[in-house]
């Protein structure tokens, strides 16, 4: 069993307003304060759900670790919780952790461990204050890494690095604060300094107090590891020449300009950076203080009009992901709907901004990975979970009381494309609903043409393993196994309706509708755009988001 963190634990108690939400209270703005959202990103196999695990288990929001290597007794990792990700051993969807730690609210945003669902992990960026980015001591910054950081870059959201695996040989710890610089321009700050090269990893240097922090591990590092804590001194003789290196590495990067700056952290210019272990547990909870002591609280955000909605603001929320499955018994879908102001109340009255039609939230639930538990109340920071929303669309903004509405979510221009048939001629109900919902929660992007007809949509993805989750849904939660026509495009544009006419009968080349009513034109490669495009008016064809 896992304890939550629960939304009702207030230090102030005052009236509710369960109809509207409420009018602003200095109570919101000193919650607001006491949360943490942050999300773990990583190149796939870096240790991204094995950290999230350990974070949890530091937190004691649960009582033991899982892995993802399966070996022993140990369980699955709470965060993948899907049939897929278990079988495979990578995350596929993000998943949502609250918990407790340290006075503070935490909201953990685990994100899909695969450079093919990318789109996903840019959802969940959009509904965070900060980013724990993972390097693998071996690999160093991987290209997935870099991409990521970007998108963090692009959004301002600022990044804590953690060196993970160093219980493992790997790369020079200096050389990978060199890679920070010269790969990401990210001006490193290291925190903690390894004690002991990669691979014979005793502890660390804490920057900050010059001590030594030794870690112990425990059996199949299912528990938090011991760590004691011992003057500089004491180091010195106890552990020697492995602690004299450190101390000498980190005073001269010190000297050179990498002590701790909080103004450029924040803005996106440096990066706090740990060592640490995540299989082992190995400076965890260090982790897990940084992110209280100095990862932001919310904070006012942007709506359309070049606002800002201030935390303390009467509600507002947006939805960044669409979930079914999570439970059988039910198959119903969840909407995960971020807190950006304002105090939630369960089946409060909010309003849907691209409407105007008032949407009842009778069933707002708290999420623990799969688990689910009644929510009564939330504040700026958390995820709400909205059960069979179906109104409901990734980038969709709620509120009450004062309009707003936020920025949508851009989708990714796809790369892969695949006409998608009912396997069974008499699962067509079945087909239409399923390939509709996949469309909705964004596990791929779905297309339509008159030519194709509403039987043959086009399937539409960021990466080929987009259409392996698409295949294992339609069969196992919608009874309507699909086969997949790969078609030969490889390149999507945005076009304009006036152009339409001019893609028919083009040879590698088709015009298609997206759900949402975007006119895509795809092409077999760049070269045939190219030539296409020149038959066109001119400005008829744009460039897709990513």
């Amino acid at each position: 069993m896992h304890t939550t963190a629960s939304p009702t634990e207030r230090d102030l108690d005052t009236t509710r307003h369960p109809t509207t939400g409420g009018t602003a209270s200095p109570e919101v703005a000193e919650q607001a304060a006491r949360r943490r959202t942050f999300a773990v990103i990583s190149h796939p196999d870096a240790g991204k759900s094995t950290l999230t695990e350990a974070l949890a288990l530091h937190a004691h929001a649960i009582g033991e670790a899982g892995a993802v290597h399966g070996k022993g007794n140990r369980r699955g990792v709470v965060s993948d919780w899907m049939e897929m990700e278990r079988d495979r051993g990578i995350s596929i969807t993000s998943a949502v952790l609250q918990f407790a730690y340290a006075e503070t609210v935490v909201n953990l945003l685990d994100t899909p461990g695969h450079a093919d669902f990318s789109e996903d992990t840019y959802r969940v960026l959009a509904a965070v204050d900060a980013a724990v980015m993972l390097v693998d001591a071996a690999k160093g910054i991987e290209p997935q890494t870099h991409k990521l950081f970007e998108v963090c870059r692009a959004r301002g959201v600022p990044v804590i690095t953690v060196v993970n695996k160093w219980d493992r040989p790997g790369l020079d710890a200096l050389a990978i604060m060199d890679e920070l610089t010269t790969r990401l321009d990210l001006h490193p700050m290291p925190l903690t300094w390894p004690v002991g090269v990669a691979g014979d990893f005793r502890g660390v240097l804490d920057c900050a107090t010059g001590d030594f922090v030794e870690f112990t591990r425990t059996p199949g590092g299912a528990t938090e590891a011991i760590a004691t804590r011992w003057s500089a001194d004491e180091a010195r003789r106890t552990v020697g020449d492995a602690f004299t290196q450190a101390e000498e590495e980190y005073d001269l990067l010190n000297a050179s300009g990498h002590g701790f700056d909080l103004e450029l952290f924040l803005s996106g210019a440096a990066t706090p950076v740990l060592f640490g272990s995540a299989v082992l547990n190995f400076g965890v909870r260090q982790l897990l203080d940084t992110l209280v002591a100095l990862a932001p609280a919310p904070s006012a955000r942007a709506d359309v009009s070049g606002g800002a909605r201030e935390v303390s603001a009467p509600f507002s929320g947006f939805v960044f992901k669409i979930q079914a499955g999570m439970d059988k018994a039910h198959r119903d879908r969840l909407a995960f709907v971020r807190v950006c102001s304002g105090r939630f109340t369960r089946g409060m009255v909010v309003t849907h901004a691209d409407t105007g039609r008032p949407f009842a939230t009778k069933y707002a639930q708290s999420v623990f990975g799969r688990e689910r538990a009644t929510l009564d109340e939330a504040f700026p920071g958390d995820v709400i979970g909205l059960v069979n929303a179906n109104a409901l669309r990734v980038g969709d903004t709620l509120f009450a009381e004062e309009k707003v509405a936020f920025p949508r979510i851009p989708l990714f221009a796809p790369e892969h494309f695949a006409v998608a048939r009912a396997a069974v001629s008499g699962k067509q109900k079945q087909f239409r609903r399923g390939i509709e919902q996949l469309g909705e929660e964004g596990v791929v992007q779905v297309l339509h043409s008159d030519r194709r007809g509403a039987q043959a949509p086009v399937l539409a993805a960021v990466g080929p393993m987009q259409f392996d989750v698409a295949k294992h849904r339609m069969e196992h939660e919608f009874g309507s196994p699909i086969r997949l026509e790969p078609l030969p495009y490889s390149v999507a544009r945005a076009v304009t309706p006036d152009a339409l006419p001019q893609l028919e009968n083009r040879g590698g080349a088709e015009a298609l509708t997206r759900a949402d009513g975007v006119h895509l034109a795809v092409f077999a490669d760049k070269w045939r755009m190219s030539s296409v495009e020149r038959d066109l008016p001119a400005g008829a064809l744009s460039p897709i988001f990513g």
